[in-house]
């Protein structure tokens, strides 16, 4: 398996070089135009997922859509169970907000995008889940998908050691992919070779160097085999 495509657009949340004041500022901005009913609603890891959709919808907001998180709202979900166990009512609010595509739909509904939308739990296979799904509708026609990964470090509650499972802050990096035009040339392809480098919490802080870095390589590897992006690719 080998699909070329090109990155048009990337942006992380949060910033790579802003310290927490300005980090707010440019947070409030990018959440600006939110109407006020759903932006109640964002939790801490929602805001992050938008922040960082918001700088690659700009030109271009009516866009296939694919999520990626290997645990989704799981802090919010946490703390419901755990006002069940102390026999206080949730809300149905509430518990429709912490599913697994709730930040998915806020975000359609923010935007009004009414574009097809797919959100991914991708387990070891790590970041490359979510790339397969958006390379597969470029494939079919789409001619710009917006790809979105997202994670937050698990409630106490959860072990994640000795597994990598975990991150050590929250992030949100969103690609625009497309199969051809301006942008960063780049390939994904799988190898034979497996290993373990993690789940895509782990991953995700690997790729963002990747793509900040001058390396033109990057091999990630999981229990049954490896995924391997490259930059300066020539696209189909």
């Amino acid at each position: 398996m080998r699909q070329n495509f090109v990155l048009q657009k990337w942006a992380v949340w949060p910033p790579l070089h802003a310290d927490r004041e300005q980090e707010l500022a440019i947070q409030n901005a990018l959440l600006a135009k939110v109407p006020a009913l759903l932006k109640r609603r964002l939790t801490p890891l929602a805001k992050t997922v938008f922040c960082a959709a918001h700088q690659c919808l700009d030109d271009s907001r009516f866009v296939p859509m694919v999520f990626s998180s290997s645990h989704g709202e799981l802090a919010k979900s946490f703390g419901m169970m755990e006002r069940l166990a102390a026999g206080e009512e949730i809300s149905p609010t509430a518990f429709s907000l912490s599913v697994h595509n709730a930040i998915a739909g806020l975000l359609s509904m923010a935007w009004g995008n009414q574009q097809q939308c797919t959100v991914v739990a991708p387990g070891e296979e790590g970041l490359a889940a979510g790339f397969i799904e958006a390379l597969g509708l470029l494939q079919e026609g789409a001619g710009r998908v917006l790809l979105v990964f997202y994670d937050e470090p698990l409630v106490g509650f959860y072990p994640a050691a000795p597994f990598k499972l975990s991150t050590a802050k929250r992030c949100a990096l969103a690609l625009g992919l497309a199969k051809t035009g301006d942008g960063q040339a780049m390939a994904l392809s799988s190898l034979p070779m497996s290993g373990d480098d993690g789940e895509q919490p782990v991953q995700l802080e690997t790729f963002i160097r990747f793509l900040v870095g001058p390396q033109p390589r990057l091999t990630l590897k999981t229990p049954r085999h490896s995924w391997h992006w490259e930059k300066n690719v020539q696209a189909d």
